[in-house]
C-alpha cells in the first residue's frame, strides 16, 4: 500500500492546480463534517434547554452553510481527482502499449494475446480506481479523522481516551484480512487473464470451431475458466464482507463504553447534555471514516496486484535493441556470415553463409522447420544471430543500424496477411508518407487496382477487421502493394502469393521481374513456378544449407531438391 502511494503521488503532483483544488475540497468536507457535530451542542443546550429564540433563527442558516460547504467540497474533490485519475490512467495505458510494441517477437510468442489485452485493460482499470478513488478518499477520510479526533479530544479528553484506545486494536485483524485480499486479488486477476485468453482464442479460431462442430468443447473450456473467475471473485467478496462486521463489533464496544462513562459524567453534572450529544455525534461520525479507510485498504490490495502485473510488463526489456547508425545509402550487397540461431535450446540455423547483390533474386526452399523462416527472421531483425553476423554493403553490421532505418529499406510480405481497420489507401501507405498517386502505382504493380476501382469508394474503401470484406487473394495483393509502396532495397516474400490463382501469380511474377534490378529479392517458395528463374536457390534441411544453385542444376544434382520438387508444384 505504501509503495502504491509512492508510485502514484508523484503523478498527482504533475497536476498541481487540480490537486490544490481537490485538497481544498477535501478540507471543506472535513471541516463540514466536524461542523455537523459541533451544531448539535447549541441545538440542544441553547435552543431546547435554554430556549434561545435568536439561536433558533440563526441555526437553520448555520445548518445550510455547513452542509453546503460539505457538498461543494465533495463535488470539487470528486471532479478534480477524477480528472487527474483518468488522465494518469490514459498516460499509463499509452506508455504500456508503446513499451509493448518495442518488445521482441519472442515475447509475443511466449505471452498469449488475451493475457496482454487483460493487463492493458482490466489491470489498468483496477489501477484507475487507486488514482481516482482510493488515494483521494484516503486523504479525505484522514483529514476528516484528524478534524473529528481533534474535536472529540477538545470536547472531552477523558471520553476520547476510551474510544481512541480501543479502535487501534482493530488494525491487527484488518491487516490479516488485507493479506488474504491481496492473495485472492492476484488469483482473480490471473484467472481473468486466462478467461480473456480463452475468449480471444475462441473468436480467432471460430472457423475451425464451426467446421468441426466443436462449440460444446470450447464452451466447456471457457466455462472452466469462467468458473475460476467466479470462485476467486467470491472469495474476495467474502473477505471484504468480513471487514464491515468486524468494524461494527469493535466500534460498538468503543461506543458502548463511551456512552456508559459519558452518561455518568452528565448525571453527575460534569458535562452538559448538548456537549455529550455533540461528542457522541462526532464519535459516530469518526467511526464512519475509520471504517471507510479499512475498506479502502482492502480495495487497494486489488490495485497492488494489478500494479505489480503492470510493472512486470514495463520492466520487461527487449533484447533486440536499435543501433545508433542511420542507414542512408542504398543496399547494394547483403552478406550473411557464418550465422547460427538458437531458440532456447533448439538450433534453428547452423553456420549459414549467403551473399546476394542488388538486382539478384534468391529462393529459400525446404521442408517445414528446415530454417527458411528463421533466416528471414534474422534479416528483419526479429532475432539476432547467436553466432556470426549479417552485413550490409560489407561494412554495416545490422546490429549497429537503427531499426527504423533498416526496416525502411526492407519490405516483408508473409503468407499471413495483416490488414488494418482503415481504408485501402492507408493500408497500402502504412507507416509511410501518404501519396494517392504512389498508392495507385503500387496497387497497379500488384495487379490490385483493377478490382479496387470497381468498389464504390475505390482506394478509399474502408476495410473491416482483418480485411474480411475482401477475398484472400485480394488481401494478399494489397499486402504486396504495401511492400512495393516502400520502394525497398530488399523485398522478402514469405509464400506471399500462396492465395493467388495461377493467372494472378503469373502477372505478379512478371511485375516483380520488371522491378528486379531495383532491389534484392528473397523468396520463400511454395511453388516451382515462383523460383525457377531465381539467380540462386538455397535448399535448407535441419537448419543448414545442403544445396545451392539454379533450378536446372539442382534438379539433376541435389537429392533433397528432387524430393522437394515433387511437392513444389
Amino acid at each position: 500500500m505504501k509503495n502504491l502511494f509512492k508510485q502514484y503521488l508523484p503523478y498527482l503532483l504533475d497536476y498541481k492546480g487540480q490537486f490544490i483544488f481537490a485538497i481544498l475540497g477535501m478540507f471543506a468536507v472535513a471541516i463540514g463534517t466536524m461542523g455537523t457535530a459541533q451544531m448539535i451542542k447549541p441545538l440542544l443546550d441553547d435552543i431546547f434547554v435554554a430556549k434561545d429564540s435568536d439561536m433558533l433563527i440563526l441555526m437553520p442558516f448555520i445548518i445550510i452553510a455547513v452542509f453546503s460547504l460539505k457538498g461543494v467540497g465533495q463535488y470539487i474533490q470528486t471532479y478534480y481527482m477524477s480528472f487527474i485519475g483518468l488522465d494518469v490512467v490514459r498516460k499509463l495505458r499509452d506508455n504500456l502499449v508503446t513499451h509493448l510494441t518495442y518488445q521482441d517477437i519472442s515475447f509475443f510468442q511466449r505471452m498469449h494475446t488475451g493475457e496482454i489485452l487483460s493487463r492493458v485493460t482490466n489491470d489498468i482499470a483496477r489501477i484507475q480506481n487507486v488514482v481516482t478513488k482510493i488515494i483521494p478518499d484516503f486523504i479525505r477520510e484522514t483529514l476528516t479523522i484528524v478534524a473529528l479526533t481533534g474535536y472529540v479530544i477538545y470536547e472531552s479528553p477523558k471520553l476520547a481516551f476510551y474510544f481512541l484506545i480501543i479502535m487501534p486494536i482493530a488494525l491487527y485483524p484488518l491487516s490479516l484480512l488485507a493479506k488474504k485480499m491481496k492473495r485472492y486479488s492476484k488469483l482473480s486477476q490471473e484467472s481473468t487473464s486466462d478467461m480473456t485468453s480463452r475468449l480471444g482464442e475462441i473468436f480467432s479460431n471460430i472457423e475451425v470451431i464451426k467446421s468441426n462442430s466443436s462449440q460444446k468443447l470450447e464452451s466447456k473450456k471457457f466455462a472452466h475458466e469462467n468458473q475460476n473467475v467466479f470462485k476467486y471473485l467470491l472469495k474476495q467478496v467474502k473477505v471484504a464482507a468480513l471487514t464491515s462486521p468486524l468494524m461494527e463489533i469493535l466500534g460498538s464496544i468503543a461506543i458502548g463504553v463511551v456512552i456508559y462513562i459519558g452518561g455518568t459524567e452528565v448525571i453527575e453534572g460534569r458535562m452538559t447534555v448538548g456537549a455529550f450529544f455533540a461528542f457522541s455525534a462526532a464519535l459516530f461520525m469518526l467511526y464512519t471514516p475509520i471504517k471507510r479507510i479499512s475498506n479502502l485498504y482492502n480495495q487497494a490490495q486489488d490495485a497492488v496486484v494489478a500494479n505489480e502485473r503492470m510493472f512486470e510488463l514495463l520492466n520487461t526489456k527487449p533484447t533486440i535493441n536499435s543501433g545508433k547508425i542511420e542507414l542512408k545509402e542504398q543496399i547494394k550487397h547483403l552478406s550473411i556470415m557464418h550465422s547460427s540461431l538458437k531458440y532456447d535450446d533448439k538450433t534453428a540455423l547452423n553456420n549459414i553463409s549467403v551473399g546476394v547483390d542488388r538486382g539478384e533474386s534468391i529462393a529459400l526452399v525446404g521442408d517445414s522447420g528446415a530454417g527458411k523462416s528463421s533466416l528471414v527472421n534474422l534479416l528483419v531483425r526479429f532475432y539476432d544471430p547467436s553466432e556470426g553476423a549479417i552485413l550490409i554493403n560489407e561494412k554495416y553490421n545490422t546490429k549497429d543500424l537503427t531499426l527504423k532505418s533498416l526496416h525502411q529499406k526492407i519490405a516483408y510480405v508473409t503468407q499471413r496477411i495483416y490488414i488494418f481497420n482503415d481504408t485501402i489507401a492507408q493500408n497500402v501507405a502504412y507507416g509511410q508518407a501518404f501519396s494517392e498517386e504512389k498508392v495507385k502505382e503500387a496497387l497497379k504493380k500488384a495487379h490490385a487496382l483493377e478490382f479496387i476501382e470497381e468498389l464504390d469508394s475505390g482506394i478509399h474503401t474502408m476495410l473491416t477487421e482483418n480485411g474480411n470484406n475482401l477475398s484472400g487473394g485480394q488481401r494478399q495483393r494489397i499486402a504486396l502493394a504495401r511492400a512495393l509502396y516502400k520502394k525497398p532495397d530488399i523485398l522478402i516474400l514469405d509464400e506471399a502469393t500462396s492465395a493467388l490463382d495461377n493467372k494472378s501469380e503469373a502477372l505478379i511474377q512478371k511485375a516483380l521481374e520488371a522491378l528486379k534490378d531495383e532491389m534484392i529479392t528473397i523468396t520463400v517458395a511454395h511453388r516451382l513456378s515462383t523460383i525457377e528463374n531465381s539467380d540462386a536457390i538455397l535448399v535448407f534441411k535441419d537448419g543448414e544449407i545442403v544445396c545451392r544453385g539454379q533450378h536446372q542444376d539442382l534438379i539433376s544434382e541435389c537429392e533433397e531438391y528432387q524430393k522437394l520438387a515433387k511437392v513444389l508444384v
